[in-house]
């Protein structure tokens, strides 16, 4: 039985030593990292253990030995040198103001100058900490060691206010200046952060940073892989899979399903979040544990700001300029949304340099849609779960006329400041209430013919959907009258808009559109697919309580249901 100490929310790497806690052996990369470089950035989501990789780069570089027992850095170190390490942390801050950073990093520099001392003349922040370099290193004869977490807390929460970020800017390249202008007293300098900026920040002039984030040999640095799984908690594994009553194949599948799948450059392997993972081991349950430590409000307000379709994200391209750099000034919201971990890299066109991103798991896409819905439905965090709830089972029974009242239900008390376009708010609320329900019920978008805006499948009904927001219906049905070709049955959410043939036998063309979604053709009315023939007309009638089944006639196929959306 296994009786690990998950180091869950645990940062202090010689804390988690010294108490006993899991730890899964990083230290062979980062001796590697020490030995090759001097100045690095890595960027990863929150929650991936940026902080516990600055822990143990601190008891590293302060030759504490004894809290490297048993890992690969016992052996591989010989010297175990102490040098002077100035450890900056940005995390424990709210910036809201030029004075917050200010103070902030004062406060730090007020504590190295206790042990090292100052000068008079130096009379602003970046002079302070170049004096502060300088000193310790004349005093300990070592060059010093520079530490900083989160170096980008306060360029992140100054997102959409441009006169800020100007400001935190300029401090933070002037403080991180002395990174340059004291190369010689300089041992190692480590920065970690979510995101990386780049007109705006303090990376315009510190051209001697590595920015290590997609490099592929320093992938494993922080998070867990599936190697790394297996071979440190292959016990706990087959526990957990026995709790969960699964099989182990099954078992491990869907732990790959939940928290596996980012990726950090293309032809590299997949790794784990280690917060969620852990959370999961210790509960011996299935959970979105990182997003129960909360979502960064900045990131929807982003995606507001630039009108962005949500569709787009689930199969986003891009490049690694923009993957690698965030400027303010960007149109697009997705580096940032990237980098923060709600999307991540799912493939790589090696002749364009384009990479193709969407969301590395079940966790983080089922999390960050429902995170979504209070910002662009009537529905508010408490309720969504359980309408989504009532929407699955009224999908599942074929009660459409109360899937598409509550669907209406949720444009009704919108507020359109959010967006400019009305028809682009109709498309990312359809969008963020089907990818929720698509989590139980299998959802497609597309045909090999054409394009229908959305496929609903179920064991039972098939419901094949086209949306328009302007005209009328009479207007939208009246081509496929004119023409009489055949129609297939519809239900719409907005107005009505038909879908023909083309030219080809009705028959042929449903059957394209069924085996696309997985289901199989029939000859009977009574199953999941209705039948028409060239020449069929739509002819509006009245459902059955049954959904689309058994409504199929010798006159034609009626539309089944009419949703008339407000419109301001």
């Amino acid at each position: 039985m296994g009786n690990k100490i998950y180091p869950i929310g645990i940062q202090n790497f010689e804390s988690l030593r010294l108490d006993g806690y899991f730890y899964i052996d990083k230290t062979a990369l980062i001796y590697q990292l020490v030995k090759s470089g001097r100045y690095y950035f890595l960027s990863r989501p929150r929650r991936f253990g940026k902080s516990l990789l600055i822990s143990t780069l601190e008891a590293y570089f302060q030759g504490k030995k004894e809290l490297f027992q048993g890992l690969a850095m016992e052996k591989l170190e010989k010297d175990w040198t102490k040098y002077p390490i100035l450890h900056i942390d940005l995390n424990t801050q709210k910036y809201d103001s030029p004075q917050s950073l200010e103070s902030k990093l004062n406060r730090t520099l007020v504590t190295w100058e206790k042990l090292y001392g100052n000068e008079p003349a130096e009379d602003s922040l970046s002079m302070r900490f170049e004096g502060t370099i300088q000193r310790a290193y004349e005093q300990t004869g070592q060059r010093v060691v520079i530490l900083v977490d989160e170096y980008d807390k306060p360029m992140l929460q100054a997102i959409g206010n441009k006169e800020l970020q100007n400001s935190f800017r300029e401090t933070l390249k002037a403080f991180y200046g002395a990174l340059k202008s004291k190369d010689g007293c300089i041992k190692f300098a480590m920065l970690t952060g979510v995101t990386k900026f780049g007109k705006v920040s303090v990376f315009s002039d510190l051209n001697n940073l590595d920015d290590i984030s997609m490099w592929n040999e320093y992938i494993e640095l922080c998070g867990i892989s599936e190697k790394e799984i297996h071979k440190n908690l292959e016990t706990e594994l087959h526990e957990f899979a026995d709790v969960q009553k699964m099989t182990y194949d099954s078992f491990c599948e869907k732990l790959r399903q939940y928290y596996d799948g980012y990726h950090f450059t293309h032809n590299s392997i997949g790794m784990y979040n280690p917060f969620s993972l852990l959370n999961a081991f210790k509960r011996k349950e299935f959970g979105s544990y990182w997003f129960e430590t909360g979502t960064p409000t900045y990131l929807v307000e982003l995606l507001k700001r630039h009108h962005y379709n949500l569709e787009r994200m689930a199969h986003e391209e891009t490049n690694a300029q923009v993957l690698n750099s965030i400027d303010s000034e960007s149109t697009s919201p997705i580096p940032v949304i990237y980098q923060s971990g709600y999307l991540t890299i799912k493939g790589y066109d090696e002749e364009f340099g384009i990479y193709h991103l969407g969301f590395p798991n079940k966790e983080v896409e089922e999390g960050f849609i429902q995170f979504l819905v209070p910002y662009y439905t009537s529905m508010n965090k408490v309720e969504s779960p359980f309408e989504i709830q009532k929407f699955v089972r009224e999908i599942r029974s074929g009660d459409y006329n109360s899937f598409f009242q509550r669907l209406q239900s949720f444009f009704a008390d919108t507020t359109y400041e959010i967006i400019r376009e009305q028809e682009l708010h109709y498309e990312n609320v359809l969008f963020i209430i089907f990818k929720l329900v698509g989590f139980y019920v299998k959802v497609e978008y597309h045909t090999s013919r054409g394009r229908i805006d959305l496929v609903l499948q179920t064991n039972k009904f098939i419901y094949i959907m086209e949306f328009k927001l302007n005209g009328t219906a009479e207007e939208a049905l009246q081509p496929c009258n004119d023409r009489g070709r055949f129609i297939l049955f519809i239900f719409f959410p907005v107005n009505i808009l038909c879908q023909q043939d083309n030219g080809t036998r009705g028959d042929e063309y449903f059957q394209e559109i069924t085996a696309h979604i997985g289901g199989k053709r029939r000859k009977t009315v009574k199953k999941d697919i209705v039948e028409g023939e060239l020449g069929t007309k739509i002819v509006p009638g009245n459902p059955s309580q049954y959904g689309y089944r058994n409504t199929m006639s010798e006159k034609g196929i009626p539309v089944l249901h009419r949703l008339e959306m407000p419109h301001k």
